[in-house]
């Protein structure tokens, strides 16, 4: 629909939105982000909707606007986009319009009930985007125009997948419009524009064009006053209209319709009237308008205020207390007076309008009202959700049913994926304030709902929690387990550990116990440094060694005592009949699984790492292939599912398939760097991505992720996956950096030494650190690599023993080192480890000088992925004939 009058003074603005809309409907269809900006009443409304005029014939157009009164509400305005194309389909296509993203992303636009695990909203973003996909190529081939009005009140949930999708819909680029005021956007701390072009930078998906709205000259005011007036609008009078109005559009409008109201003579003399009539059309003068349309659409008025956006007429009713006729005579009296539009729904005529009215009332009143249609939302069954922006507004007043609702809103904003609408409910709640008794229950759940947004906020809500009374036993449990798990996230591992213990030394016996004491397992031994690992390993031993594995329980202890095992290069078999008695069937799925709210995500993972150490790849494949098909159903496409691929990198890491591996981590990557920076994924994926380029043979690129990742000391508190110093001492090693990769390793071996963790292929320092000391310091490098010898024939998989006795190698005679590497040909010839099969089969060439053997091993390199490596064989192989 076309404004309802001409627009001034926008020729830029209309231009940029014409070339905008053009590389939409190109050939390449370029999309891309175009920000009005201005203040309250520049005309960025009627901008948009010349704009919508200008593309509604060559593109699918889709639009919503934020509002003042509903920021709280999560989706707000996503839903104001999709409904009305979703309510085109029947319930049966719509879901299948969502296809595996339905039970993630329907309740979020309040299509469905929540079901399954509390979604992660990075999830539900990816299932909107699927969603919008999907819908655009149903609806119509034409390119998607998505436009949203006053995006400074539109709510945190809908802006952030805004700011995602522009920047990742590759496949079909929209081309988003905006229009804010740049002000309160500043006030909101929205990030919505600064997010977009963080992510959007390097897609190619099209330029974010900013254009500030300024206001009128007098030459265009003059042009609007006698477009409505009449051309003997003399100057005197045009120019103070001007003058009163600002340049201000909206402000020039009304100044005007109240002239023609007045029937007043658009001439010099009647100017010094202006500036009063200007005045009864905003703040104040509004007001006393209002007023003198009558008490009960003053009432009335101030209801639509309360409920903010569209307006339901007989909702507004029942708020102003007044019969259906009543409201209805109310309507037409204030559209009349060109303070709402519409019918039912109604709307303000413009937000300074609304802003104004709800700002009268009386601010008593006004919080009375708020629990009014919190009461009448409630009572039409919209659920506490709906109510809850209501119940925001309202004063505490010790009141346990608001506590009980509020709690119980928070539970549904977090069941569709909108923890920070759960987190102002509870906090509300706890001003209201609860019973004391309720106190600590609320605390844990405010903890919970801030898990996955800021794990700061969660340790000090649940340690307040814990340290008043209210909990019972089982929440006491249930909260120590959150408490480590955020401490862990947060870097606090020594302070997860001792958390649990203090918790585990007041618990009486049974499964609570041993949950704790599982929990206290883990954190100790996934910290980077110890102060008595040997004894932690030696109690974990006889906690767990005699268990079957009959309850979670018992398989979260078998699984930690199998990692522990596999790091301390234990002997392999007993490993893996403890991973066997950890799993139901082979899978977590009946057991610890990969969404379990009790468990956590981390018991399935050290299983899976622990198979794929001991050269059970194809049950580390399986599980970690699990992982990602149950994080994406259930829509944890956050962190979670970054580590899934990561996981998946690192067993075609030690496959030897090196082009997949790659693949894998730099997806995981991708996904952690939509979640954030620094978290404990990007240290494992950048870990194991340079890890795996450096096998490839590319170290200029392995440089280029440690130096955007940083890569290097201080390292979290956390190990990294595989050992971090390790790794950063083969770069250095493979930079020439000599002496910095024998500090590096020396660190390494001082740190995991007396750990007794002797496992070399999670952490090969002891070979890495012989090759580096080999010319220099032969007798101890040799000492090194027998040792390693000595630590992988106990360990007993093929790979530890193969890459062992290559190492060796280099330190025997020339007869000697040739039957040690066919040895280590012999073992990694059994193994899955492709890649450092055709290490050795490199280094056996060179080492009998045959062609043949080289040749073998070039072609196995290049399957692998490992150009460099195949580079080295082929000189070899040159060299052999140049001797020749």
């Amino acid at each position: 629909m076309k404004p309802s009058r001409p627009l001034y003074e926008r020729e830029p603005e209309l231009a940029a939105a014409a070339r905008a809309v053009d590389d939409l409907c190109g050939a390449q269809a370029v999309g891309g982000l175009l920000v009005f900006s201005g203040e309250a009443g520049l005309g960025k409304t009627a901008l948009l909707a010349e704009i919508r005029a200008m593309a509604a014939d060559r593109c699918t157009v889709w639009s919503a606007r934020g509002g003042e009164t509903v920021t709280s509400v999560p989706f707000h305005v996503v839903r104001q986009l999709l409904q009305p194309a979703l309510d085109r389909f029947p319930p049966d296509e719509t879901r299948a319009l969502f296809g595996d993203w339905y039970d993630t992303t329907a309740p979020a636009l309040g299509l469905a009930e929540p079901s399954g695990p509390q979604p992660d909203p990075q999830g539900v973003r990816d299932g909107l985007d699927f969603v919008v996909a999907r819908l655009a190529s149903r609806l119509s081939h034409r390119p998607l125009l998505l436009m949203v009005d006053d995006a400074h009140w539109a709510d945190g949930e809908s802006l952030t997948w805004l700011a995602s999708f522009t920047a990742r819909l590759g496949e079909l680029p929209p081309l988003v419009v905006q229009a804010h005021r740049p002000q309160e956007l500043a006030e909101r701390n929205a990030s919505y524009v600064a997010d977009r072009d963080a992510e959007g930078g390097s897609d190619g998906q099209g330029a974010t064009t900013r254009v500030a709205l300024r206001a009128l000259t007098p030459d265009a005011t003059a042009e609007l006053v006698r477009a409505a007036l009449g051309e003997h609008a003399d100057d005197p009078f045009c120019r103070e209209v001007w003058a009163v109005t600002g340049g201000n559009p909206y402000e020039a409008v009304e100044l005007v319709a109240k002239v023609q109201d007045q029937e007043l003579a658009p001439v010099e003399e009647s100017a010094g009237q202006l500036r009063e009539l200007g005045a009864s059309a905003r703040g104040s003068g509004l007001v006393a308008r209002l007023e003198r349309l009558g008490t009960n659409a003053n009432r009335f008025a101030w209801a639509a205020a309360v409920l903010g956006t569209d307006i339901s007429q007989e909702l507004a009713a029942t708020l102003a207390g007044m019969s259906s006729a009543e409201a209805a005579d109310c309507t037409a009296r204030l559209r009349d007076a060109r303070i709402v539009s519409g019918f039912d729904p109604l709307e303000f005529v413009h937000p300074l309008i609304a802003t104004a009215v709800y700002r009268s009332i009386p601010p008593a009143t006004r919080t009375a009202m708020h629990g009014r249609a919190a009461w009448a939302i409630t009572r039409a069954g919209l659920g506490a959700a709906a109510a809850s922006r209501h119940l925001l507004e309202v004063h505490p007043d010790d009141d346990q049913e608001l506590v009980a609702q509020l709690r119980e809103a928070a539970g549904q904003h977090l069941a569709v994926g909108a923890p920070e609408a759960a987190r102002r409910c509870l906090e509300r709640a706890l001003e209201e304030p609860p019973r004391p008794k309720d106190r600590a229950v609320l605390l844990y759940e405010l903890g919970c709902a801030t898990l996955l947004s800021s794990p700061p906020t969660t340790v000090q809500h649940l340690r307040a929690a814990l340290d008043m009374p209210g909990l019972d036993d089982g929440l006491r449990v249930d909260a120590t387990f959150r408490l480590a798990a955020a401490l862990a996230h947060n870097n606090q591992l020594k302070d997860a550990a001792i958390s649990l213990a203090a918790e585990a030394a007041r618990t009486a016996p049974g499964p609570g116990l041993m949950r704790l004491q599982a929990a206290h397992f883990m954190w100790e031994g996934m910290q980077a440094t110890e102060d008595d690992g040997p004894a932690r390993s030696r109690r974990l031993t006889r906690n767990a060694d005699h268990l079957k594995g009959r309850d979670n329980a018992e398989r979260a202890l078998l699984t930690l005592r199998a990692f522990d095992a596999m790091l301390r290069g234990e002997n392999a078999q007993l490993i893996v009949d403890l991973c066997e008695r950890a799993l139901i069937d082979g899978s977590p799925a009946r057991g610890l699984g990969w969404t379990d709210s009790e468990w956590g995500f981390e018991l399935p993972t050290m299983v899976g790492i622990t198979y794929a150490f001991t050269d059970q790849l194809d049950r580390a494949e399986s599980l970690f292939g699990e992982a990602v098909r149950a994080f994406e159903i259930s829509g944890w496409s956050g962190a979670h599912l970054a580590f899934a691929h990561t996981l998946l990198g690192m067993v075609h890491r030690r496959r030897g398939r090196l082009a997949e591996a790659e693949g894998f981590l730099r997806e995981g990557l991708r996904l952690a760097d939509r979640v954030g920076s620094g978290l404990p994924v990007h240290w494992d994926a950048a870990c194991l991505l340079i890890d795996t380029l450096l096998a490839r043979g590319r170290v200029a690129e392995a440089r280029k992720i440690a130096d955007r990742y940083h890569f290097g000391p201080p390292y979290p508190s956390a190990m990294v996956l595989p050992d971090g110093p390790c790794v950063r001492g083969r770069l250095l090693l493979a930079e020439g950096r000599k002496e910095e990769a024998i500090a590096e390793l020396e660190a390494a071996g001082a740190a995991l030494e007396p750990r007794e963790r002797h496992n070399g292929i999670w952490a090969p320092w002891a070979g890495d650190l012989a090759r580096a000391l080999a010319d220099d310091d032969p007798g101890r490098a040799a000492h090194l690599a027998a040792r390693a010898r000595v630590h992988a024939e106990r360990f007993g998989t093929d790979t530890a023993i193969g890459e062992a006795l290559r190492c060796v190698s280099l330190f025997a005679p020339p007869e000697e080192a040739e039957q040690l590497l066919a040895d280590a040909l012999r073992h990694l010839e059994k193994s899955s480890s492709a890649y450092e099969h055709a290490l050795a089969r490199v280094d056996y060439g060179v080492a009998i000088g045959s062609h043949r053997e080289l040749a073998r091993a070039q072609k196995q390199a290049m399957a692998c992925g490992a150009e460099g490596l195949a580079a080295r064989a082929q000189q070899a192989r040159a060299s052999i004939r140049s001797a020749e």
